[in-house]
């Protein structure tokens, strides 16, 4: 019994819907994602949920079952434009740069060194985790001189995971993944990065899809801590890239969680990123518009490709073997941020 609720558990999509709070209410989304059902009897918050997940997994499971049989009582249309981030907050996002091919092409494209120790020793970063970008909803910048990008990317959210945890144990503490737009202003980062103290104001807040899924929604796409589908992007309705977020990963998310708990332990809801999905075989094209412009700059001297510009719309999305949406897209448009007055 233990194991197949194990493998039971699993299959579940979550997401957080506004209701007036800054964490929102949590919902079980149906596979879908046509409808939703309150799990406020079950748990408020998926950050409450993460706190006491082998207690709560099981009873979301029991709501998530009830709607794939058509107990529609007290479900509701899913609609993505009500949602937040499935977690509109974590107490710890820490992002990598597991493609590190894309690494790669991008110090190659500035004549930088590529230090050997990129390929043994995962990249991180610590970014701001206190405002999670909701996925529909517009991206304020203050400037389209910053440089405006989209990083397409997935990340994991764990249970609480100790210190010194190894590579064989963290699979075990990946508990739900997410579909990730990681936004970045690519004009401020070698000012940052040139201080020696990493990145600030070139990363804004994140964006996330609207569903957080079991590892078991992938079915066979789940494999080696790695999902082994496509990452879709599109700029105003084009395609842009499709990366297969499986392929030339070079850290997988048990080797990004055993680097980071090195030195710390982390708490139930911590946020793993996997950086910018990125293939060697650019007929797939990109995740992020960097990318573009140094393969320009390698091929031709200079780079063409413009950054994003206010009213530009980003949709980012991952399908399954079957066609159907896993996450729910990110579709966003980027606007210009406006001064707020505080008052006083």
């Amino acid at each position: 019994m233990g194991r197949l609720r194990g493998q039971l558990e699993e299959q579940v999509k979550l997401a957080t819907l506004r209701n007036g709070t800054r964490d929102g209410q949590l919902v079980v989304v149906s596979r879908d994602l046509k409808r939703a059902i309150p799990a406020s009897s079950i748990a408020p918050t998926l950050q409450a949920a993460l706190d006491d997940w082998s207690r709560i997994a099981p009873q979301l499971l029991e709501l998530s079952a009830r709607l794939a049989a058509g107990d529609v009582s007290g479900a509701l249309p899913f609609d993505p434009h009500a949602a937040l981030a499935p977690l509109p907050r974590s107490h710890h996002w820490v992002d990598g740069s597991a493609y590190v091919n894309h690494v790669e092409l991008v110090r190659r494209a500035r004549n930088a060194d590529m230090p050997p120790s990129f390929w043994t020793d995962p990249l991180v970063y610590q970014g701001g985790s206190d405002d999670f970008i909701p996925p529909t909803a517009d991206v304020p910048v203050p400037g389209e001189e910053y440089g405006i990008d989209l990083e397409g990317e997935l990340a994991v959210i764990t249970d609480d995971v100790p210190m010194l945890t190894t590579v064989e144990e963290a699979a075990g503490h990946v508990k739900l993944i997410m579909l990730v737009n990681d936004w970045s202003l690519r004009n401020l980062i070698p000012a940052e990065l040139a201080k020696g103290f990493g990145f600030y104001q070139s990363k804004p807040a994140t964006s996330f899809g609207p569903c957080a899924i079991t590892p078991d929604e992938l079915g066979e796409a789940w494999q080696g801590c790695k999902v082994h589908l496509p990452l879709v992007s599109h700029i105003n309705g084009t395609l842009f890239g499709q990366p297969n977020a499986g392929v030339d990963m070079t850290f997988d998310f048990a080797q990004l969680i055993a680097h980071v708990t090195r030195t710390r332990r982390l708490g139930a809801g911590a946020v793993i990123g996997s950086g910018t999905v990125s293939n060697y075989d650019r007929t797939s094209g990109s995740s992020c518009l960097a990318e573009n412009r140094a393969l320009e700059q390698i091929a031709h001297g200079k780079a063409t490709t413009p950054f994003l510009r206010f009213g530009d719309r980003v949709r980012i999305e991952m399908f399954g073997h079957d066609g159907a949406s896993l996450f729910g897209a990110i579709d966003q448009r980027v606007i210009a941020a406006l001064a707020r007055s505080t008052g006083g």
